[in-house]
Formats: structure tokens, sequence, C-alpha cells
């Protein structure tokens, strides 16, 4: 490589990096806000979309059956869009993928309840969301690969943890969002039409992120591969390649997005109902405790991502997620006898989260560019629609018949296994990078 290739390698980010980074972030953004969103109103949504003789726990469980059938369904729209974005690029199909995701968003604001229209209410409720699960497969993966395909080398860690922190400013705006409508409008209100605008203001969001993108380029990785790449008459499907020559790759990235989901999801989406419904604060106290550890997170995701940079992935693993063990068990014990802590322990619980934003790091490094997309796409999607469809149907109902610590037990438990993957890859990292991006 040349001198002058070699600089542009290990240049610091620029203006153009930052801004596709801001771009990459608005589609994963909108899905996590839209995941909060649905999490704060899920109460509202059981009653108004099932029959009001059923069972509260039962309408309750019917919905997060509803939310997870849109995870259940991400392999499929993830394997597809990250086929062609591995065939014929990356932007056409990251740009695709927030319009599948913003219309149904703001249909779903539109939707009529079951008093109106009986039993079709919660099906067009499950279209919905299996709409968006198809268009979000792609999304996340699309984002973390073209941003580690843009950076230079010496920087994907610090692009993959400032681009993680831009998809939790959506749940920051979620919960945001959700606030000012509890705070401000009565529950009589949020029931009869208040639940239908932070959906409306998602879909708007959605149409204006599709919009922004049109600036973006296709990335300097990709256009290089295919200049290289001699035409086929045949070609392997990109999935298949995975599966066959980077299984070992595959197994690991799905245990971390396993963790991912793990952290995400009960930390910092479902905890905020968890602190109503089993620890009986206030909507408004849980709300406020939540956007203060969305802080964390984001402020967390971007520290691990430098130090993923400086230092040896499987060090940065391993150590980080012992401090999001012992910040996790400190924040749900202090639940029980200390309760006015909440404002300072699920800041530091958020803190402690954030290390699942290096896992992209890991991700991108082990697949090389041609099956990159795929790779790091079949991965997520297919543990996080595992982990993220049932999760929060068994910690709702394990919270409700077993134990209120439930939640933190999981949690801990995952946490333990991205350490011990973290202690693997102190001695076996090198095996899996390839060389394309390193």
């Amino acid at each position: 490589m040349s001198q002058t290739a070699t600089l542009t390698q290990t240049r610091m980010l620029n203006s153009q990096d930052y801004k596709t980074l801001a771009l990459s972030a608005l589609g994963g953004a909108l899905e996590f806000y839209d995941f909060i969103i649905f999490m704060f109103f899920s109460l509202t949504i059981s009653h108004l979309f099932f029959p009001n003789d059923m069972p509260a726990w039962l309408s309750q469980v019917q919905t997060f059956g509803i939310f997870a059938a849109g995870y259940l369904i991400r392999p499929f729209g993830g394997i597809v869009m990250a086929h062609f974005g591995d065939l014929f690029g990356r932007k056409k199909m990251f740009t695709l993928s927030i319009l599948l995701m913003a219309l149904p968003t703001l249909l779903i604001g539109c939707l009529p309840t079951y008093h109106n229209i009986g039993i079709v209410a919660p099906l067009l409720l499950l279209i919905m969301r299996l709409c968006q699960g198809l268009a979000v497969g792609g999304e996340v993966p699309g984002a973390w690969t073209f941003v580690a395909e843009h950076v230079p080398k010496n920087r994907i860690g610090l692009a993959c943890g400032i681009l993680t922190s831009g998809l939790s400013l959506g749940i920051l705006l979620g919960s945001l969002v959700s606030t000012i409508i509890n705070r401000n409008i009565s529950i009589e209100q949020i029931n009869d039409w208040g639940w239908r605008i932070p959906f409306i203001i998602g879909g708007i969001f959605g149409f204006v992120a599709m919009y922004l993108r049109r600036w973006l380029k296709e990335t300097p990785i990709f256009i290089e591969m295919q200049k290289r790449k001699q035409q086929e008459s045949s070609r392997k499907i990109p999935v298949i390649t995975v599966l066959t020559d980077y299984l070992p790759q595959t197994f690991l990235s799905m245990l971390l997005t396993w963790v991912l989901s793990a952290g995400v999801m009960v930390i910092m989406l479902m905890t905020p109902i968890l602190l109503q419904k089993q620890f009986t604060f206030s909507a408004l106290e849980a709300l406020q405790g939540n956007i203060l550890a969305i802080i964390g997170l984001i402020i967390s995701c971007t520290f691990y991502g430098i130090l993923m940079d400086k230092f040896a992935m499987g060090k940065v693993l391993f150590v980080g997620c012992l401090i999001a063990i012992v910040t996790i068990a400190i924040f749900y014990w202090s639940l029980i006898d200390h309760r006015e802590l909440l404002l300072v322990t699920y800041p530091l619980a958020g803190f402690g989260v954030g290390i699942v934003g290096s896992f992209a790091y890991f991700m991108v490094k082990v697949f090389p560019t041609d099956v990159r997309y795929s790779g790091v796409s079949f991965s997520f999607n297919m543990a996080y629609a595992i982990a993220g469809g049932l999760t929060p149907l068994l910690i709702s109902l394990f919270s409700d018949f077993f134990s209120k610590m439930a939640p933190a037990f999981y949690v801990i438990v995952l946490f333990i296994l991205g350490a011990l993957i973290g202690f693997f890859l102190i001695f076996n990292a090198k095996r899996y990078i390839v060389k394309d991006i390193t």
C-alpha cells in the first residue's frame, strides 16, 4: 500500500465522515424510537386492541406477542436486503429499508381500534409490525457495514460507537416524547387519541430521514471490490458463503447479539414499564430515570468505541462486560432498599450497558467485503429475532409469576457470557479478523 493510501486509512474523521455517520444513524434511531414508544404505550395498546373482558395479563402478553412477531420475521428481511446489498451496493438497500419502516409506523398511528372494527384491529397491528420487521432486518446491520467501509481503518471502533450512540438517540427521543405526552395529556386523552401522536411523529421522522439519505454515497471499499471482482456466469449466494466459510464468526456474532439484546431491551426499553408495574414508581419517575440512563448509554457507546481503536478488542469486551454486570446489579438491588437513588443508579446501569456499542466492531471486522453485509445481517437478525422476540414475553411472565428481580438475573447471566467471549478473544481474535478492513 502506498504512503498516501496508508495516511488516508489512518487519518482522523472529517466532516464527510460525520455526515455519513449522522445520516446512517437515522434509520436505526427510528427503529429504537418505534420500539420504545410501543413498549411505553403497550398497556394502552393492550386495552385498545383486545376485548375489554380479556384478562389484563393475557392482553398484555398478546400485545408483546404482536410486537415479537416483527422480530421473528427480521431474519428473512435481513437476508433478502443484505443479499442485494452485497451484490448491488449498500446505499440502495439502505434507502429502501427506511421507507419500508416509516410507512407502517405512520399507519399504526392511524389504525382503528378493537372497539371500531373488532378482531381486524389486532390483525392490522400485526401486519404493520411484520412490515416493520422486514424493513428493520437490513437497517442496523447495513448502517454498521456502511460506516465501517467509509471511515479510516483506525477509526472503525469510534465510528461504530458513535453510530450506536446515534441509534440510542431514537430511544432518547421516544422517551422524551412519551414523557411530554404523560405530563401534558390526561390518561383518558391518551387512551382516546394521545397514544397515536408518537407513532405519527415517528412516521414523519422516517420520511424526512429517507429524503436526507439521498446525499449518501456508496462505500469506497465496495466500489473497489466491484472493480476487482471478475464477472462470473453464476454467483454464490452471500449468506451461503457466510454459513459455509465463516461459521465460527457467525456463531460468536450471534452470541454477542444475544448479550446486546438483553442490555438494550431489558435495561433500556422494558425497565421503565417494570419500574411502574413491579416497583410502584410513577410513569414520570420511570421516564426521567430512563432519560438519564439513555444519556449514560450514549456516552458509553462512544467511550468504548474509542477504546476498541486503542486496545485489543477481547480485553475491552471482557472488562466492559464485567463493569456492566456490577452496574446492573447495583441498579436493580437499589430498587428494593434505596429507591431514592433511582436517578443515580439507573444512569450508571445505562453507562455499563454501553459496552454493547462496541460489539459491531467485532462483527464488521470478521466478514470480508463481498459478504460483510450478509454476515452481519444474518448473525444480528437471527439472534435478535429469537432473543428480541422472546425476551419481552419471558421477562413479563417471569416478573409477574416468579420474581421481580428476574430481569436482573437474566441480563447479568448474559453479560457473564459476554465477558467469557471477551476472554476467549483475548487469545483468538487474530484468527477471525479479515484483511480487507484491517
